[in-house]
């Protein structure tokens, strides 16, 4: 790494570190500052998640090795403010998962008029908040054991013929469900199952039925292409390509699944594909991201950081999308129907794990030399 892209990578780390609130009306201590939005409804509110905050701890104490000692010392102290938020979004009756907003009470749709006043906007916990915060805090393996047993009561309950799911997706067999409420319906999002599997396998938990169910649909889902004809059907939350294919990368550039390495590939080339055309600077440094991720041969080229209105959507929520009325649900995958979230810290964090992404390659590169 040379001088000038230490202190690049350096000067970023340091712009995330100013992004982490110190405590205000909004957010407190340690949380990273998001907001949930809806343009066709001119609706902007502040958010006060975890979602994001994990997400962020996630990613920097993925590259936390790679970055210069200042920068490690950076994401220590980040990665500490952040972690004393969690309990806060710990499942209300004290189990060991965790909801988007907080628990106890319920602050669902926070700093809002409308929906923060009905029981019926407020979700439960999920899989894809809990994976998280249990990457990014220290859980011993019976604690994760005891998760993969939780996820298993409330996925489907028959492990023969089609799942009913929202949406029917012709799922079959006995894949995790995106939520563990007792009364939600089965939901199945792909870049949520790869959060939890990151999980299990990096703990080398054996695989089970579950297990196998899970990767013959994220197989599916890449070998079918139903990721690009049905985006926002296999992944809710997410709903772009170019976010479920780093969902996927991150998943199998740190691990070797047998069930689902004949994706990699196909992900390969569609990527190389997909930035000839993409023109958005957040779209192209995800696929640069998960290129590198997927083929550590690979490299692009390399450019400043740069970010300029911290208006990139990484994650949605439809309003409409766990209704199993055909008439609501037709009505989901539209805007206007939808909240989108937006953190500058976020971006942030993503450009700099591309540029660490590509310092690694490019060193893998030389070595070979």
């Amino acid at each position: 790494m040379t001088a000038e892209q230490n202190l690049d990578i350096d000067a970023f780390i340091e712009r995330i570190t100013l992004c982490q609130s110190q405590g205000d009306a909004f957010f407190p201590d340690g949380i990273f500052p998001s907001y949930r939005r809806n343009k066709c409804l001119f609706y902007h509110r502040p958010d006060t998640n975890i979602f994001y905050t994990a997400t962020i701890v996630f990613i920097l104490n993925q590259i936390k090795e790679k970055v210069s000692a200042k920068s490690q010392t950076a994401i220590k102290n980040i990665t500490e403010k952040a972690i004393k938020n969690y309990p806060d979004f710990q499942n209300k009756d004290g189990l060991k998962t965790y909801n988007f907003w907080k628990t106890k009470p319920s602050k669902h749709f926070p700093n809002g008029k409308i929906f923060k006043h009905f029981d019926h906007f407020r979700i439960p916990d999920d899989i894809d908040d809990t994976a998280l915060i249990y990457l990014t805090l220290p859980h011993s393996r019976e604690d994760v054991l005891w998760l993969k047993e939780k996820v298993k009561l409330h996925s489907p309950s028959s492990p023969k013929g089609e799942v009913y799911s929202i949406p029917h997706l012709g799922v079959s067999g006995l894949v995790y469900s995106t939520w563990f409420g007792k009364n939600m319906p089965i939901e199945h999002d792909v870049c949520a199952l790869c959060n939890l599997t990151y999980l299990f396998e990096k703990h080398q938990l054996p695989h089970n039925e579950y297990d196998e169910a899970a990767f013959n649909f994220l197989r599916d889902v890449i070998l079918q292409e139903r990721y690009i004809t049905n985006t926002f059907k296999v992944a809710h939350n997410y709903a772009t390509i170019p976010l479920i294919i780093y969902h996927y990368a991150r998943l199998l550039g740190d691990f070797k699944i047998p069930q689902i390495e004949v994706c990699r590939e196909k992900l390969i080339v569609k990527i190389k594909h997909l930035l000839d055309n993409e023109l958005n600077t957040m779209n192209r440094v995800i696929l640069e991201t998960s290129l590198l991720k997927l083929d550590k041969n690979e490299a692009v080229v390399d450019y400043p950081l740069s970010i300029n209105n911290y208006q990139f959507t990484y994650f949605i929520a439809g309003l409409l999308s766990s209704y199993k009325n055909t008439i609501l649900y037709f009505f989901a995958p539209f805007k206007i129907t939808q909240m989108e979230w937006q953190c500058e810290a976020h971006e942030l964090t993503l450009l700099v794990e591309r540029s660490v992404a590509n310092l690694v390659s490019e060193f893998a590169s030389y070595d070979k030399k």
